[in-house]
């Protein structure tokens, strides 16, 4: 008499031949029906294009004939899984999911040597064994190329499907993209505010970062349109504004926290950083010569009760290795401690945020 009991029973003798389970325990039987005397089941395979499927089903007939004679029907579906698409390497690595931290780089006023700092504190935080990657925001004045030596470099386009890509160079171990690869370095940049923010949007969705410890974003002087597109599109970690010590800087460094701690944005601000702080000439090395005023930043970190992450002089090898694309962080000596050790308090508080804070939300604009 065919039961389904006694057609589990035997089909508990069939083994898979690669997992040595037999079809049952590995649940490849499924929708077991003997009705009227006639066995139907389907045989579930556990990938796709197994290639112990027929031999499978040719030894499960064999088996339910040997007991149940010829004359009894068997039929058996076989039912394969679709095969998963292989996962694109670089859609794997594309935009920023695999980013653990994000650092707005910015400052209130053109020419504090936010750039410069922003290039030499990245490369400075590589050195340490962390991932670490660059974006260009300042899209109507890039210089980041120029800064890490790779003006001529053309980042690689990769098209996937739907899914179009920027493989981003790197250099210094600092992995970066810049509008200025993509455009004409002698030709100035006209455009609108949406173009600009558009182009903004792609160095950050489109570029193929993978897993990142810290992606640093250098933005444009002052306050716009990118600022406000950068905390819309990302969920930025915090921010350090760049300043000189001269009062004019000041003023506008303190606009610059104002509008990441601002309500509806809150951005952390993670400390000042005072660049140009003094010069000091080579013929006298104890001397310090505060040209811009003396520890304005230092002063007004305290009275905003933020970190002063760092003080950076006046040193004209910095100028030169931002000329010639070997920034000074990648060096030995002095000037290169000074940026190690920035780069230390830049992490250290970066870690402390992490701990007391929750993540920062993207900013969602509401019309009415």
């Amino acid at each position: 008499m065919v039961t389904e009991q006694k057609v589990v029973e035997i089909l508990r003798t069939i083994k898979h031949p690669e997992l040595g389970n037999d079809i049952v325990s590995l649940e490849m039987v499924k929708n077991l029906s003997t009705e009227a005397g006639k066995v139907s089941f389907t045989l579930e395979l556990l990938k796709p294009n197994d290639p112990f499927a027929t031999s499978i089903k040719k030894a499960a007939v064999k088996a339910l004939h040997g007991v149940f004679g010829e004359t009894v029907s068997v039929e058996i579906l076989l039912l394969s899984p679709v095969a998963k698409p292989k996962e694109s390497p670089y859609k794997a690595k594309a935009s920023v999911s695999s980013v653990k931290n994000i650092i707005a780089v910015a400052s209130g006023k053109g020419g504090v040597g936010k750039s410069t700092i922003a290039v030499n504190l990245a490369v400075a935080v590589a050195r340490t064994g962390a991932k670490v990657g660059l974006i260009d925001a300042d899209i109507f004045g890039p210089s980041i190329p120029k800064m890490l030596g790779m003006e001529q470099a053309q980042p690689k386009m990769i098209k996937e499907g739907e899914l179009d890509l920027i493989e981003p160079v790197e250099n210094y171990g600092v992995k970066h993209l810049s509008i200025g690869f993509f455009v004409n370095p002698n030709e100035a940049l006209v455009w609108r505010g949406p173009m600009a923010t558009n182009a903004l949007r792609q160095l950050i969705h489109q570029g193929a970062w993978g897993e990142l410890d810290y992606l640093f974003i250098d933005m444009p002087p002052g306050t716009s349109d990118i600022h406000l597109t950068l905390v819309q599109e990302v969920s930025v970690t915090g921010a350090v504004i760049v300043s000189t010590p001269q009062e004019i800087a000041l003023a506008d460094a303190i606009k610059g926290i104002s509008m990441f701690t601002g309500k509806g944005v809150d951005v952390p601000v993670l400390g000042l950083i005072e660049n140009m702080a003094w010069f000091t000439p080579e013929e006298l090395p104890n001397n310090k010569y505060y040209l811009f005023g003396k520890e304005g930043c230092k002063k007004l970190a305290e009275r905003m009760h933020l970190p002063l992450l760092g003080q950076i002089p006046i040193v004209q090898s910095i100028r030169e290795g931002g000329d010639d694309g070997t920034p000074m962080a990648s060096k030995q000596g002095t000037i290169t401690d000074a940026f190690s050790e920035l780069a230390s308090n830049l992490i250290q508080q970066v870690n402390k945020r992490n701990i007391e804070k929750p993540a920062t939300k993207k900013v969602e604009i509401k019309h009415k």
